[in-house]
Protein backbone atom coordinates (compact mmCIF):
# COMPACT_ATOMS: atom_id res chain seq x y z
CA UNK A 1 0.00 0.00 0.00
CA UNK A 2 1.65 3.39 -1.28
CA UNK A 3 1.34 6.81 0.69
CA UNK A 4 -2.19 8.38 0.89
CA UNK A 5 -1.84 11.58 -2.07
CA UNK A 6 -4.13 14.30 -3.27
CA UNK A 7 -4.45 14.40 -6.90
CA UNK A 8 -6.65 16.72 -9.36
CA UNK A 9 -8.43 15.28 -12.03
CA UNK A 10 -10.57 16.95 -14.64
CA UNK A 11 -13.81 15.16 -15.53
CA UNK A 12 -16.09 17.34 -17.72
CA UNK A 13 -14.13 20.18 -17.51
CA UNK A 14 -14.44 20.78 -14.24
CA UNK A 15 -11.69 19.73 -11.48
CA UNK A 16 -11.96 17.95 -8.82
CA UNK A 17 -9.51 17.06 -5.75
CA UNK A 18 -9.55 13.80 -4.27
CA UNK A 19 -7.35 11.72 -1.94
CA UNK A 20 -6.11 8.06 -3.04
CA UNK A 21 -3.45 5.65 -2.09
CA UNK A 22 -0.14 6.40 -4.70
CA UNK A 23 -0.33 2.96 -5.90
CA UNK A 24 -3.95 3.96 -7.57
CA UNK A 25 -3.03 7.11 -9.12
CA UNK A 26 -2.66 5.91 -12.77
CA UNK A 27 -5.64 4.08 -12.50
CA UNK A 28 -7.72 6.91 -11.17
CA UNK A 29 -6.52 9.42 -14.11
CA UNK A 30 -7.07 6.47 -16.60
CA UNK A 31 -10.71 6.28 -15.66
CA UNK A 32 -11.01 9.78 -15.52
CA UNK A 33 -9.60 10.48 -19.81
CA UNK A 34 -12.89 7.17 -20.19
CA UNK A 35 -14.94 9.48 -18.49
CA UNK A 36 -14.08 12.53 -20.18
CA UNK A 37 -13.92 10.32 -23.97
CA UNK A 38 -17.10 9.21 -23.26
CA UNK A 39 -18.36 12.30 -22.53
CA UNK A 40 -16.65 14.06 -25.87
CA UNK A 41 -18.78 11.11 -27.61
CA UNK A 42 -22.19 12.27 -26.53
CA UNK A 43 -21.52 15.72 -26.72
CA UNK A 44 -20.63 15.19 -30.54
CA UNK A 45 -23.85 12.81 -31.03
CA UNK A 46 -26.33 15.36 -29.17
CA UNK A 47 -25.97 18.62 -29.07
CA UNK A 48 -28.71 19.34 -27.70
CA UNK A 49 -28.05 18.10 -24.48
CA UNK A 50 -26.12 19.65 -21.36
CA UNK A 51 -22.73 18.47 -19.82
CA UNK A 52 -25.31 16.64 -17.04
CA UNK A 53 -27.41 14.58 -19.58
CA UNK A 54 -23.47 13.82 -21.07
CA UNK A 55 -22.32 12.40 -17.46
CA UNK A 56 -25.37 10.63 -17.34
CA UNK A 57 -25.19 8.86 -19.73
CA UNK A 58 -21.57 8.08 -19.65
CA UNK A 59 -22.19 6.77 -15.86
CA UNK A 60 -25.17 4.45 -17.92
CA UNK A 61 -22.61 3.04 -19.77
CA UNK A 62 -19.79 1.96 -17.86
CA UNK A 63 -21.99 0.86 -14.83
CA UNK A 64 -23.64 -1.13 -17.97
CA UNK A 65 -20.16 -2.88 -18.89
CA UNK A 66 -19.66 -3.10 -15.12
CA UNK A 67 -22.72 -5.21 -14.49
CA UNK A 68 -21.51 -7.24 -17.36
CA UNK A 69 -18.41 -8.10 -15.31
CA UNK A 70 -19.82 -8.86 -12.29
CA UNK A 71 -22.38 -11.59 -14.35
CA UNK A 72 -19.74 -12.94 -16.48
CA UNK A 73 -17.73 -13.66 -13.05
CA UNK A 74 -20.33 -14.66 -11.07
CA UNK A 75 -21.10 -17.11 -14.19
CA UNK A 76 -17.21 -18.27 -13.92
CA UNK A 77 -17.49 -18.77 -10.23
CA UNK A 78 -20.68 -21.15 -11.11
CA UNK A 79 -19.03 -22.88 -13.19
CA UNK A 80 -15.64 -23.63 -11.12
CA UNK A 81 -17.74 -25.16 -8.64
CA UNK A 82 -19.59 -27.09 -11.40
CA UNK A 83 -16.91 -28.40 -12.59
CA UNK A 84 -14.85 -29.16 -8.70
CA UNK A 85 -18.37 -31.07 -8.65
CA UNK A 86 -17.91 -33.24 -11.57
CA UNK A 87 -14.53 -34.03 -10.24
CA UNK A 88 -15.64 -35.17 -6.56
CA UNK A 89 -18.72 -37.42 -8.12
CA UNK A 90 -16.41 -39.11 -11.12
CA UNK A 91 -13.39 -39.99 -8.06
CA UNK A 92 -16.91 -41.41 -6.00
CA UNK A 93 -17.92 -43.28 -9.09
CA UNK A 94 -14.72 -44.45 -9.72
CA UNK A 95 -14.42 -45.94 -6.21
CA UNK A 96 -17.59 -47.66 -6.31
Amino acid sequence: MGDEITIRVSIAERYYPIKIDSNDEERIRLAAKRINDAVLQYKKVYSDKDTQDFLAMATLQFVSKLTQLEDNKTDNQLVEILEKLNYDLDIAIEKE
